[in-house]
Protein backbone atom coordinates (compact mmCIF):
# COMPACT_ATOMS: atom_id res chain seq x y z
CA UNK A 1 0.00 0.00 0.00
CA UNK A 2 1.04 3.67 -0.64
CA UNK A 3 1.21 6.60 2.07
CA UNK A 4 1.12 9.96 1.20
CA UNK A 5 1.73 12.55 3.81
CA UNK A 6 0.26 15.69 2.44
CA UNK A 7 1.32 19.11 3.85
CA UNK A 8 1.42 17.95 7.11
CA UNK A 9 2.16 20.02 9.73
CA UNK A 10 2.55 19.16 14.27
CA UNK A 11 2.91 21.53 16.88
CA UNK A 12 4.40 20.39 19.49
CA UNK A 13 4.89 22.59 22.76
CA UNK A 14 3.84 25.43 20.80
CA UNK A 15 6.50 24.71 18.15
CA UNK A 16 6.28 23.75 14.96
CA UNK A 17 8.09 20.43 14.95
CA UNK A 18 7.20 19.60 11.18
CA UNK A 19 5.86 22.37 9.22
CA UNK A 20 4.32 21.40 5.45
CA UNK A 21 5.55 17.96 4.94
CA UNK A 22 5.09 15.82 1.66
CA UNK A 23 6.67 13.20 0.62
CA UNK A 24 5.48 9.02 -0.67
CA UNK A 25 6.19 5.86 0.21
CA UNK A 26 4.98 4.05 -3.18
CA UNK A 27 3.89 0.52 -2.58
CA UNK A 28 6.53 -2.34 -1.78
CA UNK A 29 9.09 0.80 -1.80
CA UNK A 30 11.68 1.34 1.20
CA UNK A 31 11.86 5.29 1.99
CA UNK A 32 14.34 6.19 4.47
CA UNK A 33 14.48 9.51 7.09
CA UNK A 34 17.75 10.78 7.75
CA UNK A 35 18.43 14.34 8.88
CA UNK A 36 19.98 15.20 12.26
CA UNK A 37 18.86 15.05 15.63
CA UNK A 38 16.22 17.49 16.41
CA UNK A 39 15.07 17.46 12.78
CA UNK A 40 11.58 16.09 13.22
CA UNK A 41 12.19 12.35 11.76
CA UNK A 42 10.54 10.55 14.84
CA UNK A 43 7.67 13.03 15.12
CA UNK A 44 6.79 12.49 11.67
CA UNK A 45 6.97 8.59 11.92
CA UNK A 46 4.65 8.98 15.08
CA UNK A 47 2.05 10.90 12.62
CA UNK A 48 1.81 8.46 10.32
CA UNK A 49 0.93 5.32 12.95
CA UNK A 50 -1.61 7.81 14.39
CA UNK A 51 0.28 8.76 17.95
CA UNK A 52 0.49 12.34 17.29
CA UNK A 53 -2.17 14.02 15.42
CA UNK A 54 -1.12 17.14 12.79
CA UNK A 55 -2.40 20.32 12.84
CA UNK A 56 -2.76 20.78 9.53
CA UNK A 57 -2.36 18.14 6.61
CA UNK A 58 -3.19 14.13 5.92
CA UNK A 59 -1.48 11.02 6.24
CA UNK A 60 -2.94 9.00 3.34
CA UNK A 61 -2.85 4.88 3.11
CA UNK A 62 -4.03 4.12 -0.39
CA UNK A 63 -6.12 7.78 -0.65
CA UNK A 64 -7.33 6.93 2.65
CA UNK A 65 -6.81 9.02 5.58
CA UNK A 66 -5.43 7.78 8.53
CA UNK A 67 -7.73 9.57 10.87
CA UNK A 68 -10.79 8.22 9.44
CA UNK A 69 -9.85 4.53 9.84
CA UNK A 70 -10.73 2.67 13.43
CA UNK A 71 -7.45 2.22 15.35
CA UNK A 72 -8.11 -1.55 14.70
CA UNK A 73 -8.51 -1.31 11.29
CA UNK A 74 -5.18 0.77 10.95
CA UNK A 75 -3.43 -1.91 13.19
CA UNK A 76 -4.12 -4.20 10.22
CA UNK A 77 -2.33 -2.73 7.42
CA UNK A 78 0.34 -0.31 9.81
CA UNK A 79 3.21 -1.88 11.82
CA UNK A 80 5.65 0.31 13.91
CA UNK A 81 8.49 -0.25 16.10
CA UNK A 82 9.58 3.27 17.53
CA UNK A 83 12.40 4.25 19.38
CA UNK A 84 10.35 3.98 23.09
CA UNK A 85 10.46 0.47 23.62
CA UNK A 86 9.77 -1.15 26.75
CA UNK A 87 11.95 -3.60 28.60
CA UNK A 88 10.26 -4.48 31.52
CA UNK A 89 7.79 -6.75 29.81
CA UNK A 90 6.89 -9.74 32.57
CA UNK A 91 5.80 -11.80 29.33
CA UNK A 92 7.67 -14.50 27.32
CA UNK A 93 9.12 -13.44 24.35
CA UNK A 94 6.04 -15.86 22.17
CA UNK A 95 3.85 -13.70 24.37
CA UNK A 96 5.14 -10.37 23.03
CA UNK A 97 5.23 -11.32 19.32
CA UNK A 98 1.80 -12.65 19.74
CA UNK A 99 0.68 -8.98 20.81
CA UNK A 100 1.01 -8.53 17.03
CA UNK A 101 -2.06 -10.41 16.55
CA UNK A 102 -4.47 -8.50 18.52
CA UNK A 103 -5.54 -6.67 15.60
CA UNK A 104 -7.15 -9.92 14.12
CA UNK A 105 -8.88 -11.41 17.35
CA UNK A 106 -11.91 -10.39 19.57
CA UNK A 107 -11.29 -9.33 23.15
CA UNK A 108 -9.85 -12.44 25.31
CA UNK A 109 -9.67 -14.47 22.69
CA UNK A 110 -6.97 -17.53 22.58
CA UNK A 111 -4.85 -17.96 19.56
CA UNK A 112 -5.51 -20.08 16.78
CA UNK A 113 -3.64 -21.78 14.29
CA UNK A 114 -3.28 -18.88 12.14
CA UNK A 115 -1.73 -17.13 14.91
CA UNK A 116 1.12 -19.75 16.08
CA UNK A 117 1.46 -20.11 12.54
CA UNK A 118 2.58 -16.19 12.59
CA UNK A 119 3.84 -15.68 15.17
CA UNK A 120 6.54 -18.42 14.54
CA UNK A 121 7.14 -17.81 11.05
CA UNK A 122 8.45 -13.52 12.19
CA UNK A 123 10.34 -15.62 15.31
CA UNK A 124 12.38 -17.78 12.34
CA UNK A 125 12.50 -14.49 10.35
CA UNK A 126 14.80 -12.51 12.95
CA UNK A 127 17.02 -15.63 13.96
CA UNK A 128 15.18 -16.02 16.80
CA UNK A 129 13.54 -19.23 16.44
CA UNK A 130 13.39 -21.47 19.86
CA UNK A 131 13.12 -18.80 22.04
CA UNK A 132 9.57 -18.37 22.43
CA UNK A 133 9.84 -19.73 26.06
CA UNK A 134 12.18 -17.08 27.36
CA UNK A 135 11.72 -14.07 29.64
CA UNK A 136 11.91 -10.59 27.41
CA UNK A 137 13.31 -8.80 30.20
CA UNK A 138 15.97 -10.94 30.24
CA UNK A 139 17.46 -10.66 26.72
CA UNK A 140 19.62 -8.18 26.11
CA UNK A 141 19.08 -4.95 24.36
CA UNK A 142 19.50 -6.53 20.75
CA UNK A 143 17.64 -9.57 21.44
CA UNK A 144 15.01 -7.46 22.69
CA UNK A 145 15.12 -5.34 19.78
CA UNK A 146 14.48 -8.59 17.49
CA UNK A 147 11.50 -9.76 19.42
CA UNK A 148 10.01 -6.71 18.88
CA UNK A 149 10.35 -6.39 15.22
CA UNK A 150 9.46 -9.74 15.33
CA UNK A 151 5.97 -8.68 16.93
CA UNK A 152 5.49 -6.14 13.92
CA UNK A 153 6.18 -9.30 11.50
CA UNK A 154 3.34 -11.37 13.08
CA UNK A 155 1.03 -8.13 12.83
CA UNK A 156 1.28 -9.05 9.02
CA UNK A 157 0.75 -5.44 8.02
CA UNK A 158 1.26 -3.93 4.55
CA UNK A 159 3.11 -0.44 5.92
CA UNK A 160 6.36 -1.04 8.59
CA UNK A 161 7.13 2.22 9.74
CA UNK A 162 10.41 1.52 11.56
CA UNK A 163 12.53 3.96 14.08
CA UNK A 164 15.74 3.32 14.31
CA UNK A 165 15.43 -0.10 14.22
CA UNK A 166 19.26 -0.96 13.97
CA UNK A 167 20.02 1.00 17.69
CA UNK A 168 21.02 -1.87 20.01
CA UNK A 169 22.30 -4.37 16.81
CA UNK A 170 25.65 -5.29 16.44
CA UNK A 171 26.85 -5.65 13.08
CA UNK A 172 25.98 -9.20 12.12
CA UNK A 173 22.70 -8.78 13.06
CA UNK A 174 22.25 -5.16 11.92
CA UNK A 175 23.27 -6.61 8.23
CA UNK A 176 20.63 -9.74 8.86
CA UNK A 177 18.06 -6.90 9.65
CA UNK A 178 18.76 -4.75 6.75
CA UNK A 179 18.86 -7.79 4.31
CA UNK A 180 15.36 -8.69 5.77
CA UNK A 181 13.71 -6.06 5.29
CA UNK A 182 15.36 -5.43 1.86
CA UNK A 183 13.59 -9.16 0.75
CA UNK A 184 10.45 -8.30 2.39
CA UNK A 185 9.48 -5.39 0.18
CA UNK A 186 6.76 -3.98 1.73
CA UNK A 187 6.12 -0.59 1.79
CA UNK A 188 8.11 0.91 4.56
CA UNK A 189 9.13 4.17 5.83
CA UNK A 190 12.11 3.85 8.19
CA UNK A 191 14.57 6.82 10.17
CA UNK A 192 18.33 5.82 10.28
CA UNK A 193 21.00 7.69 11.24
CA UNK A 194 23.60 5.50 9.95
CA UNK A 195 23.79 7.29 6.62
CA UNK A 196 25.63 4.26 4.66
CA UNK A 197 22.91 1.77 6.23
CA UNK A 198 20.18 4.50 4.41
CA UNK A 199 22.38 4.08 1.09
CA UNK A 200 22.44 0.74 0.94
CA UNK A 201 18.93 -0.10 1.64
CA UNK A 202 16.37 2.31 0.96
CA UNK A 203 14.84 2.97 -2.75
CA UNK A 204 14.66 6.43 -2.15
CA UNK A 205 15.67 8.77 0.87
CA UNK A 206 13.80 12.33 2.37
CA UNK A 207 16.37 14.50 4.33
CA UNK A 208 14.89 16.54 6.95
CA UNK A 209 16.05 19.69 8.75
CA UNK A 210 15.20 21.78 11.08
CA UNK A 211 11.61 20.09 10.59
CA UNK A 212 11.20 20.70 6.48
CA UNK A 213 11.97 17.98 3.85
CA UNK A 214 15.22 19.90 2.18
CA UNK A 215 15.92 16.95 -0.19
CA UNK A 216 14.35 14.00 -1.65
CA UNK A 217 15.61 11.01 -4.41
CA UNK A 218 17.98 8.41 -4.66
CA UNK A 219 20.77 8.10 -2.68
CA UNK A 220 22.88 8.59 -5.18
CA UNK A 221 21.03 12.18 -6.22
CA UNK A 222 20.07 12.97 -2.26
CA UNK A 223 24.04 12.19 -0.53
CA UNK A 224 25.75 14.95 -1.68
CA UNK A 225 29.42 16.30 -0.37
CA UNK A 226 27.34 19.83 -0.46
CA UNK A 227 24.61 18.41 1.62
CA UNK A 228 26.31 16.46 3.73
CA UNK A 229 27.82 19.68 4.52
CA UNK A 230 25.18 21.48 5.02
CA UNK A 231 22.83 19.57 6.58
CA UNK A 232 24.84 16.85 8.52
CA UNK A 233 27.95 19.82 9.48
CA UNK A 234 30.41 16.92 8.00
CA UNK A 235 33.00 17.12 4.98
CA UNK A 236 32.76 13.80 3.33
CA UNK A 237 33.32 12.00 -0.49
CA UNK A 238 30.85 9.91 -2.24
CA UNK A 239 32.39 6.72 -3.35
CA UNK A 240 31.39 3.37 -4.89
CA UNK A 241 31.04 0.39 -2.41
CA UNK A 242 33.61 -1.85 -3.73
CA UNK A 243 31.25 -4.71 -3.01
CA UNK A 244 27.58 -3.92 -3.61
CA UNK A 245 27.99 -0.34 -6.15
CA UNK A 246 26.03 1.66 -3.39
CA UNK A 247 26.98 4.92 -2.90
CA UNK A 248 29.55 4.68 0.20
CA UNK A 249 30.75 7.85 2.47
CA UNK A 250 33.80 8.40 3.68
CA UNK A 251 33.37 10.64 6.45
CA UNK A 252 36.57 13.22 7.54
CA UNK A 253 36.98 12.28 10.90
CA UNK A 254 39.33 14.80 11.87
CA UNK A 255 37.70 17.89 11.01
CA UNK A 256 34.15 19.07 10.95
CA UNK A 257 32.52 21.06 7.70
CA UNK A 258 32.36 23.84 9.94
CA UNK A 259 36.05 24.12 10.69
CA UNK A 260 36.77 24.08 6.75
CA UNK A 261 34.48 27.04 6.19
CA UNK A 262 35.72 29.08 8.74
CA UNK A 263 39.61 28.24 8.13
CA UNK A 264 38.85 29.21 3.96
CA UNK A 265 36.83 32.41 5.07
CA UNK A 266 39.14 35.59 5.13
CA UNK A 267 39.72 37.43 8.54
Amino acid sequence: MRITIDDVTVTLAGRDVLSGIHLIAAEGEIAGLVGPNGSGKSTLLRTVYRHLKPQAGRVLLAGRDVRSMTTTETARHIAALPQERGSDFEFTVREVVAMGRSPYKRAFAGDDDLDRSAVAAALEQVGLDGYGRRGFAALSGGERQRVLLARAFAQQPDVLVLDEPTNHLDVQHQVELLALLRAQRRTTLISLHDLNAAASLCDRLHVLHEGAVVASGTPREVLTPELLAKVFGVRAAIVEHPLTGDPLIAFDHREPASSSAQAASPV
